[in-house]
């Protein structure tokens, strides 16, 4: 298969650090088709040498093990071109078709990695241009729009020109590997679908953890907010793939169906329950790994006055058959006290316990970062007896897990998310991708949060750098009798 890959905004920090090495490698393992060209556009004054150059010093800041050789990066990069383009102006699209027009490709994937304003006009000139045509896709990054208002704008100006299979939205959260064994542990597997239900399951928790700042995004994320940036998208997502009933195939509409009828279920939010329910923070100064950070408010680019809320831990509910009354708790936040994100699944107590230790009941720990992997946590007997008061001795439990570590396990056949997104999107495999209407519904779940937020400016917590959040978070999860994996 032949392919053009074009990325527009070719020198913005999306494409050199993540879209460029994530090539890499696929072409490094041999999973790139044959035959492929790389087009980087942007307003930069370069060429194909020049960018070349730039992109190699870029590739140096990558982990040794991704780093390219020379050798290697000689001949990666002869499929690496670039194109000088301003993508306000009409005539410099026709430029890019005749760039493309000199062979005549299988595909043509396009990745607006933009400014997402850009995307209506980017997709309009596309379409006035020619490039259209059934052999070219669009990938569209996040964020899209800001509101469900903004978001459905941005959705009709790319569906006046691309079909909704044009079009990929793209979550990478999707593409990790243990997002995709979490749909082979369901489905592939006969062990857990009998008890992944209300019956079997107290709760379930899904925590997207940085320990990092705003950096140098200060400016962006004030505008954006965790609400936005993580939980709309990410978190949605990942709910959807837990709690999505068996789709009738492994079609991607079939699976993108089924996610769509969680975020419907969903229970809305209201003024009272977004009070009572939502818990949002902003980070001070506090220490990390024995180093004093600044709060939010100091970093660059940030308003001293600033609103924007760097944490948010929400309670939910998804209302059907199999969910009922179970919560589901998603949590993310700045400057937490580690990086990780994981989805914890706990399994209700055994109902009558006969055993010392049986209180503590069991779970199942999807790890997503640093590392992916599943964890299985059970209880076993440790060879050691107790009395329970009558003078019989009982045999005690103890916690013991069963540990899957995907890069032990499939330690050549390990593809990075954006890897794993990029293939799919050469190859037209839709699974991965979000649908406009799945989209438009997460939009549609939040804002009554974003309005309440809006009109209410007391209700954002402080919490100190390198801790778990404010303390209303751990109340939240209390209310209910559980708690956050940390604090068990």
């Amino acid at each position: 298969m032949s392919f053009d890959l074009v990325f527009l905004g070719g020198t913005g920090d999306l494409t050199w650090r993540k879209l460029m090495p994530s090539l890499f490698q696929a072409w490094r393992h041999g999973k790139l088709p044959a035959n492929g060209r790389i087009l980087a556009v942007a307003r930069d004054d370069k060429d194909d040498a020049s960018y070349r150059q730039w992109l190699h010093e870029r590739l140096q800041e990558a982990d040794s093990a991704k780093r390219p050789s020379e050798d290697e990066f000689l001949r990666f990069s002869a499929l690496v071109h670039y194109l000088r383009m301003d993508l306000s102006q009409a005539a410099d699209y026709i430029r890019l078709k005749a760039w493309l027009d000199t062979r005549s490709a299988d595909t043509t994937v396009i990745y607006l990695a933009t400014s997402p304003h850009l995307f209506p006009s980017i997709c309009q000139q596309l379409g006035a241009c020619g490039l259209n045509h059934d052999r070219v896709r669009v990938v569209l990054e996040k964020p899209l729009g800001h509101d469900l208002a903004s978001a459905q704008e941005i959705n009709q100006a790319v569906r006046a020109v691309f079909s909704e299979r044009q079009a990929l939205r793209i979550d990478h959260y999707l593409g990790k590997p243990s997002v995709q064994n979490l749909m082979a542990l369901r489905f592939g597997n006969v062990l857990f679908e009998p008890l992944w239900r209300r019956e079997s399951i107290a709760n379930i928790q899904i925590t997207l953890a940085e320990n990092m700042g705003v950096g140098t995004r200060g400016d962006f994320y004030n505008r954006t907010g965790a609400l936005r940036d993580m939980i709309q998208n990410h978190a949605l997502q990942l709910l959807t793939m837990v709690a999505m009933e068996p789709p009738s195939s492994a079609d991607a509409d079939a699976i993108r169906d089924e996610k769509l009828k969680v975020l419907r279920s969903l229970k809305p939010f209201d003024p009272a329950s977004v009070s009572r329910d939502v818990v949002r923070g902003q980070y001070r100064a506090g220490n990390m790994a024995g180093q004093a950070v600044k709060g939010y408010l100091e970093e660059d680019k940030v308003p001293s006055d600033s609103h924007t809320e760097t944490f948010v831990a929400l309670r939910c509910e998804v209302q059907n058959w199999r969910w009922a009354g179970v919560p589901f708790y998603l949590r993310t936040g700045k400057r937490m006290a580690d990086r990780h994100a994981d989805i914890v699944v706990n399994f209700k107590p055994t109902p009558h316990p006969i055993f010392p230790g049986a209180q503590n009941a069991n779970k199942l720990v999807i790890k997503l970062q640093p590392e992916d992997g599943l964890q299985l946590h059970l209880l076993a007997a440790k060879g050691t007896v107790s009395s329970d008061g009558t003078g019989a001795l009982q045999e005690m439990l103890s916690p013991v897990s069963l540990d899957l570590d995907f890069d032990k396990a499939f330690p050549t056949e390990r593809v990075g998310a954006y890897e794993r997104m990029l293939l799919d999107a050469l190859a037209g495999r839709l699974n991965l991708f979000v649908r406009s209407d799945e989209q438009e519904q997460a939009w549609r779940w939040v804002e009554p949060i974003l309005e309440s937020w809006r009109h209410d400016h007391n209700g954002l917590r402080p919490y100190a750098a390198g801790t778990w959040g404010p303390p209303a978070a751990s109340a939240l999860v209390a209310r209910d009798g559980f708690a956050w994996p940390e604090e068990t």
